[in-house]
């Protein structure tokens, strides 16, 4: 009897699988018939056990399940193909049937299955899709449009609910958006909030996705969501946001370790900071789920270890490493400049900071540009304290963000970036200075003469300069210097300068970059 016993109890243990991942239930239904069988070789008068093994042969065959990142309320990428995918018993068929179309898999001998769906177009009438194996699923509410992630730190992390919270910005001209949860109604607007622990694991209930309102919302990143509320705005179609962020979190561990292997710098260097730490169960769970493109909020905790070209590499590796896993060579990368803060203040055991590090890393980011459908926003008029690392526009850096993506992804004839450095020359005692996105009207944010710039001669001593318009140039003077070989504006970590173009701030620079000639883009 007691051997009855401790069969029809691992019987039972298996008729549970189907709430365990896919690959545990498979791993454990081996062990459960090795041990039965010799069960049987042990007695082989009691024919029951045959019975037996053959019910729990069925019964271990787990239903099937989708990954986190399939669920109701979704949206679905148009104008791409379509994975759909999860887990099942091995060899069994799984059918997909969506918008008119019915694709079908045999699972693998690991249990994983993929179906293919061709291109969809936009949809903002709700549909289903069913999935049918061993068992059906019904995902319900279903939209097709276009889907972003967001990535990053704390100050993409930062979510809606804090609007209500704090004190009312000093910049009036940006607005307040205190009530944005309250009045949030627009279900055309989808968001996903990735769960460190759950993203990996197969899920039953497909409840990850929500509508943009109510708890979900509150819950959800600020920068994500006023992108995501901008171009529904302007595009007239579904979006979807996927917010997977962690506060604190250095950029190594959002890189594979195959990625810093790739990337030459990193040859024979040891990478600090725990690489994949985040990206494997974090972003790489969501690389078989079509997207448009990527937004990146990050570089507070690696401008604390006062990096410049090591961060440049490191977002290089990010990019290109992310576009592979999407097989996307040119999916849209865009990210925010970290906005001033006080670090020179800051005590650090690791590094000496002083009132350069932040604009060299600033320098640093925005390296990245020279990669192709990269864009950098500018965060220099978003915070009204030195000593507050995650000052609260929130919603202006995701109208920001929806500039460039308008512009560059969905081809809109809009302004999207304010002045960018790009080359100079000195003579007769100017230095005359070309930068793209300066437009005819460019002008000072607060109708005053222009100011933040500084010109050095061959000594290295800066000195406020006067600089003014010429056309589509800057000229910048001293009577101080009268051979000037370098200009900076706005090189500081509390910067004041008032250099406009298209209602957008000018990007601070530094004529004789260093990272120009050390940085490569290949």
């Amino acid at each position: 009897m007691v051997g009855k016993c401790s069969v029809f109890s691992l019987k039972f243990s298996v008729l549970k699988l189907n709430d365990i991942a896919r690959n545990e239930a498979i791993s454990l239904r081996k062990g459960v018939m090795s041990s039965l069988r010799g069960l049987v070789l042990h007695h082989p008068k009691q024919s029951f056990l045959l019975m037996i093994l053959s019910i729990i042969s069925v019964s271990a065959n787990a239903k099937i399940l989708l990954p986190q990142i399939l669920g109701n309320d979704m949206v679905l990428q148009r104008d791409k193909s379509i994975n759909i995918w999860g887990f099942g018993a091995v060899g069994e068929k799984i059918t997909v049937n969506f918008a008119g179309q019915t694709k079908t898999a045999i699972t693998d001998d690991k249990g994983n299955w993929t179906v293919v769906l061709s291109p969809l177009k936009t949809s903002a009438l709700p549909q289903k899709m069913t999935i049918n194996g061993s068992n059906k699923i019904v995902l319900d509410n279903i939209l097709v449009g276009e889907v972003w992630l967001c990535s990053g730190q704390s100050n993409m992390e930062y979510a809606m609910r804090k609007l209500a919270k704090i004190p009312k910005p000093k910049n009036e001209k940006l607005g307040f958006p205190s009530d944005a949860v309250v009045k949030a109604k627009n279900t055309q607007i989808r968001i996903f909030l990735v769960n460190r622990k759950a993203l990996i694991k197969p899920d039953s209930v497909h409840k990850s996705w929500a509508l943009a309102k109510d708890s979900a919302l509150r819950n959800f990143s600020a920068v994500g969501y006023f992108f995501a509320k901008e171009l529904q705005e302007k595009l007239g179609i579904p979006i979807g946001v996927i917010s997977s962020a962690v506060p604190g979190s250095a950029i190594e561990p959002w890189i594979s370790d195959e990625a810093f292997a790739n990337e030459p710098f990193f040859k024979a260097q040891k990478v600090d900071n725990d690489p994949s730490k985040f990206y494997t169960p974090m972003v790489e769970p969501l690389t078989k789920f079509a997207l448009r493109g990527v937004l990146w909020y990050q570089g507070e905790t690696n401008c604390f270890l006062n990096e410049t070209i090591s961060y440049s590499y490191k977002m290089k590796a990010l990019i290109t490493s992310w576009r592979k896993a999407w097989k996307d060579e040119n999916m849209p990368f865009f990210y925010v400049q970290i906005a001033p803060f006080d670090y020179s203040k800051q005590k650090s055991d690791k590094v000496i900071l002083t009132a350069d590090t932040e604009p060299n890393f600033w320098e640093a980011q925005t390296q990245l540009l020279r990669l192709r459908n990269t864009g950098m926003i500018s965060t220099l008029d978003l915070n009204d304290n030195g000593g507050d690392l995650h000052p609260t526009y929130k919603w202006e850096v995701g109208r920001r963000l929806s500039l460039w993506a308008l512009a560059k992804t969905y081809n809109q004839k809009i302004n999207y970036s304010g002045p960018i450095y790009k080359s100079a020359m000195f003579n007769d005692g100017k230095a005359i200075l070309t930068l793209d996105y300066l437009s005819n009207n460019a002008k000072t944010n607060d109708g005053k003469a222009l100011y933040g710039f500084t010109i050095a001669g061959k000594d290295g001593k800066f000195v406020n300069a006067t600089a003014k318009l010429v056309g589509k140039s800057i000229e910048v003077s001293s009577p101080e210097i009268k051979q000037p070989i370098e200009v900076r504006y706005n090189w500081t970590e509390n910067p004041s300068g008032n250099f406009y173009s298209n209602g957008l701030p000018a990007l601070p620079f530094r004529t004789n970059n260093p990272l120009t000639n050390q940085f490569k883009t290949n």
